[in-house]
């Protein structure tokens, strides 16, 4: 290979090697100009941090009144109200009253407005993950889940079919029956068939220390429900709050009392609910106050009784449906398992197969269940007895 251009040290370099070294330094001030412009954008950022940092803090209003568009009414976290002025960036259609803004400090100027907040016992109230019941896994409620799926979800598929009709849908729907008869789980089975927001929460939750505090839990509640509209409102244990009002009462029965009011002024407000449909459970719908149970607020009230030998017999075969059996006969057990309700008939699968796994087998015998039966019976007598002492004897 010849050897060309001499430096003015006398050292021969080959022109592929001059070139290969060209190409590194390329790649190295391309590397480097990158890296640069990564730098000056860090800087920028911390600098804009720095300076957000050092801006004087916002104060937090509430707008009680729009006067005209370059005068408005607010009350500020500070205590007193304000007439105020709003920034040209903040557009007139979101000044309202009830609107939480963010004042500036020193003009209290109407910088911008704030999002809805929510209490956080609301926020986590949603239920993100569907459940996996169906109603292919609840027994014995055929008529149950015919009539909570006109009143819940035809509404919301179709809700021309009524305007057709010239009536108006069901508000709510009311379960009503003994503990572990399906209503909950009814509940569960109806938030997974449904696209709908399901939003559940328990009565006792809704009870809250101080004045207002369940009221305001109430109205934000089904304030979230109108937002995720459509929206499936749950309330279990509805009882807990929603007991008949006595004449004769504590200041804590009356705060119940004013978080009642509060519930039954939502369900039966000027604003229409016609996108939130409420479904409701208790075991005590005998001491409900009579203005819950009123049309208008649930239309529909659908009892839950203990199954019967058919219903049993269904409930048995859906939780033994993936247990190894020999020689079981479901249908004498759900003889056997007269007044039970479908909770106590998946105990006595589970203890069942307990006795089958005592007994070191990997399959369950009719005896099983028979034993299953008799152990569940003495439990239920032990839980009958009030003295504890009774309880450990």
């Amino acid at each position: 290979m010849d050897k060309e251009d001499v430096d003015i040290l006398g050292y021969d370099y080959d022109k592929e090697e001059l070139a290969r070294q060209i190409r590194v330094l390329e790649d190295e001030k391309r590397y480097l100009e990158s890296e640069l412009r990564r730098l000056q954008n860090e800087i920028n950022r911390l600098r804009k941090e720095i300076s957000k940092m050092k801006s004087p803090p916002l104060l937090m209003g509430v707008i009680e009144e729009v006067i005209d568009k370059n005068r408005i009414i607010v009350h500020s976290s500070a205590g007193p109200s304000f007439i105020v002025t709003a920034s040209t960036f903040v557009s007139p259609e979101e000044l309202r009253p009830g609107k939480r803004v963010a004042l500036n400090k020193q003009t209290f100027s109407i910088v911008h407005t704030l999002p809805e907040i929510y209490d956080p016992d609301v926020s986590a109230a949603e239920v993100i993950e569907k459940p996996e019941v169906t109603y292919d896994d609840i027994g014995g409620l055929e008529k149950q889940i015919r009539e909570i799926r006109e009143t819940v979800e035809l509404p919301l598929l179709k809700p021309g079919l009524y305007k057709k009709v010239g009536i108006d849908p069901p508000k709510g729907v009311l379960l009503a029956g003994p503990p572990g008869t399906g209503k909950t789980l009814l509940a569960k089975a109806v938030a997974h068939h449904t696209n709908a927001t399901f939003i559940r929460t328990v009565g006792s939750e809704l009870v809250r220390k101080y004045i207002g505090e369940g009221a305001k839990l109430v109205r934000d509640l089904f304030a979230l429900a109108k937002k995720k509209a459509p929206t499936i409102l749950f309330i279990d244990e509805l009882d807990a709050v929603g007991a008949r009002r006595m004449d004769m009462a504590t200041s804590g029965d009356r705060e119940v009392q004013r978080t009642l009011m509060q519930l039954l002024a939502e369900m039966d407000g000027f604003e229409p609910l016609d996108n939130v449909k409420i479904i409701a459970a208790t075991n005590r719908p005998d001491i409900l106050d009579p203005a819950l149970l009123r049309p208008g607020r649930f239309d529909r009230i659908i009892l839950v009784p203990y199954p019967d030998m058919t219903a049993r017999l269904e409930i048995l075969k859906i939780h033994t449906k993936n247990m190894n059996l020999k020689n079981v006969d479901l249908e004498l057990i759900a003889k056997k398992t007269d007044g039970f309700s479908g909770a106590d008939l998946k105990v006595i699968c589970m203890e069942a197969g307990m006795f089958a796994i005592r007994n070191e087998r990997d399959y369950v015998v009719h005896d099983d269940f028979e034993m299953a039966i008799k152990k569940f019976l003495h439990a239920d007598e032990i839980r009958k007895e009030s003295p504890s002492e009774q309880m450990f004897a």
